[in-house]
Formats: structure tokens, sequence, C-alpha cells
């Protein structure tokens, strides 16, 4: 029987610890994949990575408070945007609880683009899911009430009580394909050193 000498693991795992990116592409993939099965983004996926990118980040800071002060901002951050779509039953908790975790690993202010690039990631999957389904024209009807309820909340302070009517629903969309498309894209581009 052959044994694997630790040392052909140390590089990759130098890999990781130098690179949280890896581990946050892995995790997003793995949310999308489950998503995309089940509909549900596990807890222990999302808050096992939100630890993780906590750790992190304070492990690697010069000083360990300003390592996870900035990435619990980028956990908030990351919850605290995409919770009125929570709220307007647009998109699930899971959905949400992955994007912190995204911000917990990507800290302040790099949740800021992850979060930008996540949006037009699902923009495109949704027009693309509306057009395989022939349903664009349902799709414009049901992001044109939307933006109706959430303009009408911004002006007045306070939330409708009444609820969305809506068209008929185009279909689910596992949100958590946009938030993987839209981190790993900002990954990239940041490890290219274009963003």
């Amino acid at each position: 029987m052959r044994t694997v000498s630790v040392d052909y693991l140390h590089p990759l795992l130098g890999g990781l610890a130098a690179n949280p990116g890896i581990a946050l592409v892995v995790l997003v993939i793995a949310a999308a994949v489950i998503d995309v099965r089940s509909y549900r983004i596990p807890n222990w996926l999302s808050v096992g990575g939100m630890l993780i990118g906590l750790a992190w980040n304070t492990a690697v800071a010069p000083q360990a408070l300003t390592g996870l002060l900035w990435a619990l901002g980028g956990l908030a951050l990351g919850l605290v945007v995409l919770l009125p779509f929570y709220a307007l039953k647009v998109m699930g908790a899971g959905d949400v609880k992955l994007m912190a975790m995204v911000g917990a690993f990507l800290a302040f202010p790099g949740i800021l683009y992850a979060i930008v690039f996540t949006f037009i990631a699902g923009g495109a999957v949704a027009v693309a899911f509306a057009l395989a389904h022939r349903s664009a024209g349902r799709m414009a009807g049901n992001v044109g009430e939307i933006a109706r309820y959430m303009a009408f909340g911004a002006i007045s302070g306070v939330r409708p009580t009444v609820s969305l009517a809506g068209g008929p629903s185009i279909g689910r969309l596992p949100y958590g394909i946009s938030i993987a498309i839209g981190t790993i894209a900002y990954v990239v581009a940041q490890q290219l050193g274009y963003a």
C-alpha cells in the first residue's frame, strides 16, 4: 500500500492558506449545486463559511481586531443588502446568508464589488431563464411590480401592508447560482488585477 507524504500536501494547504479565494470559490460552487438540486442552501455551509472567513481575516490582518471588524463589516453588508429581497419573498434566507458568508471572506469593501457582480450575474441568469421558458413579458411585469413596491416603501418609510400581487411566476430560480457566478467573477477579476 502506497502512502502519501505530508510534503506533497503542504503546497496545496499553503495555497489555501495564502489565498482564501480558493476556499470561497469551492464553497459558493457547492452552495450553487445544492441550491439547484434542493432549492435550499444549508446553514452548515453558509454559517461554517462565515466562521472560516472571519477566522482567516482575523488571522492574516496586521491587527487581529481590525481584520475581524472589516470581515464583520463585509458580513453585515452582505446580509443587509439582500435582506429586503428576502422580506419581499423574492429570495430565500439561504441566499441572504450565502451573501453574508461571501462578505465574511471578502470583508469590506470587497463585498461591495461582489454584490455588484452578483446583481449583474443575477440579471443575466434571470433573463436567460425567462427566455428559455418564453416568459420574458411576465418577468418584466413582475420586476415592475417589485420596483413599485420597493419605491413606495423607500418614499414613505413604511412597509406597505398589502402583499405583492404580481403576475404569475416564471418559475423558481435558485439565486445561489448568481451568487456563485458573481463571486467567482469578482475573485478572478481581483486576482488578475482588474478589480
